[in-house]
């Protein structure tokens, strides 16, 4: 049976754990096919990141024309876009485009530590990008850096002041946040649905890019935006389990 395609626009993960790697192995696991337009090249592995190499903005689109211009699309994620300019140009070709599902992950900062989206591109990131979304997926770091300002135990005020900023159904990750559970929150015009499961004792790479292409996959297969939120969640949490660590640093890479 032919498979739906879904695309990720995210940066590269030398280390094999987050980014397009991460998304190519979750579409994949989900029956999906995954393509790809790069948008940033980075050198890390499992104890950080070292470089990030931003491509240029013509080879950041001629990948999404190549994409468009041979495959049926059924949902869009994206991740890692690292700049203001890089940003309007993909909320520029979605709009164009019109996908049937659009997924936005704000990815700003890696597991490591090291800042993967400029200070100046959260405005382009609010402005342009985030009212094209379906569903916007940010954890609890990145939610405060959108609304600019601590959520602290706030969530159902923060889903709804992330809501406004113009997305369809915002699901806000709870894996920054303490406690025994992590709760997934899902929030759109209907009210919020809570996804919750026990807290693994461990640091998951790319947890948050697996997450949001889980969500896309699901998506492109004709499931609902509650259902596609919570089979990801789930899927997560069961991807969680098959965990290993392949290098020498502490993070663990999802069993896919």
């Amino acid at each position: 049976m032919p498979k739906p395609n879904t695309l990720t626009i995210a940066g590269s993960d030398s280390g094999g754990g987050a980014g397009i790697q991460a998304d190519l192995k979750t579409f994949h696991s989900l029956g999906t096919h995954g393509l790809t337009a790069v948008t940033a090249v980075t050198s890390q592995n499992t104890r950080g990141v070292t470089a990030v190499h931003p491509l240029p903005q013509a080879h950041v689109r001629s990948q999404i024309d190549a994409v468009f211009a041979d495959f049926p699309i059924a949902a869009v994620k994206t991740g890692m876009l690292g700049s203001a300019a890089t940003t309007r140009l993909v909320a520029t070709e979605m709009r164009r485009r019109q996908p049937a599902w659009l997924v936005v992950d704000p990815v700003m900062i890696a597991t490591s530590g090291a800042r993967l989206l400029d200070e100046n591109a959260i405005e382009a990131l609010i402005d342009h990008l985030v009212p094209l979304a379906d569903i916007l997926t940010p954890n609890l770091p990145e939610a405060e850096a959108l609304l600019g300002r601590a959520i602290g135990r706030a969530m159902d005020e923060a889903g709804a002041d992330l809501l406004a900023l113009g997305a369809r159904g915002v699901l806000l990750k709870g894996g920054h946040a303490k406690g025994r559970e992590v709760v997934d929150r899902y929030y759109d015009a209907t009210g919020v649905i809570e996804m919750r499961h026990p807290r693994h004792p461990f640091e998951g790479h790319g947890s948050g890019c697996t997450l949001a292409s889980a969500v896309a996959a699901h998506l492109a297969r004709g499931k609902s935006p509650h259902a596609a939120v919570r089979a990801a969640s789930h899927w997560v949490n069961k991807a969680f389990r098959r965990a290993w660590k392949p290098g020498g640093g502490t993070a663990y890479v999802l069993g896919h």
